[in-house]
């Protein structure tokens, strides 16, 4: 389990084809803490580290993976968001997030508020999932805020501190990004029919 506080950003170091399965080397701040098999989230994506060396770990994204997140977008150079599981005696500042991604989005716009930025994305309302103003929703692995929610549509603040320390500072319109929608939404919009 995860919270969506990003705890630093990895740089995406080589992609290598196996397969249908690729295997992603990171280079991240964290690596000397980490262990074969542990759980990581990439972009709000929960991998598991198959391989370490020096500054630079690996993870493998199956091909259901590679098709529902925009995992399947990374080339070497890209910044990826990394969070590592939440520890059981740790502080829950974000909320509940699985590392279970629903579907992308598209970035619509981007609008600078004068120290801050709004963001607003676009994605298929059909799947059955929906936000509502002011409920959580996990973007791009980044426990966020809905300012604005419309049945195909969303909206977030950002303030200058996530702008600086996550990817989001290299998200334009029209790129995509990783959704996992709130938990508990989905429960009930399950039971009431909706997805």
């Amino acid at each position: 389990m995860f919270t969506g506080i990003i705890e630093t950003l990895g740089h995406v170091a080589t992609i290598q084809e196996e397969n249908t399965n690729r295997h992603f080397t990171i280079v991240s701040s964290f690596t000397n803490e980490l262990k074969i098999d542990q759980s990581v989230a990439h972009n709000g994506v929960c991998l598991t580290v198959v391989s370490i060396n020096g500054d630079a770990y690996t993870v493998t994204a199956i091909d259901e993976t590679l098709q529902k997140t925009n995992l399947s977008s990374l080339k070497p150079g890209d910044v990826v968001n990394l969070e590592r599981c939440m520890l059981a005696n740790g502080r829950f500042d974000g909320h509940v997030v699985q590392g279970h991604v629903d579907q992308t989005a598209v970035c619509a716009s981007v609008e600078d508020v004068d120290g801050s930025w709004v963001f607003t994305f676009r994605y298929d309302a059909s799947k059955g999932n929906v936000t509502v103003e002011k409920g959580s929703i996990c973007v791009n692995g980044i426990s966020l805020t809905v300012v604005n929610a419309k049945e195909d549509a969303f909206s977030v603040a950002i303030i200058p501190y996530t702008y600086q320390h996550t990817n989001l500072q290299h998200v334009k319109p029209g790129d995509s990004v990783n959704l996992e929608f709130d938990i508990i939404g989905k429960y009930v919009a399950r039971l009431l029919g909706r997805g």
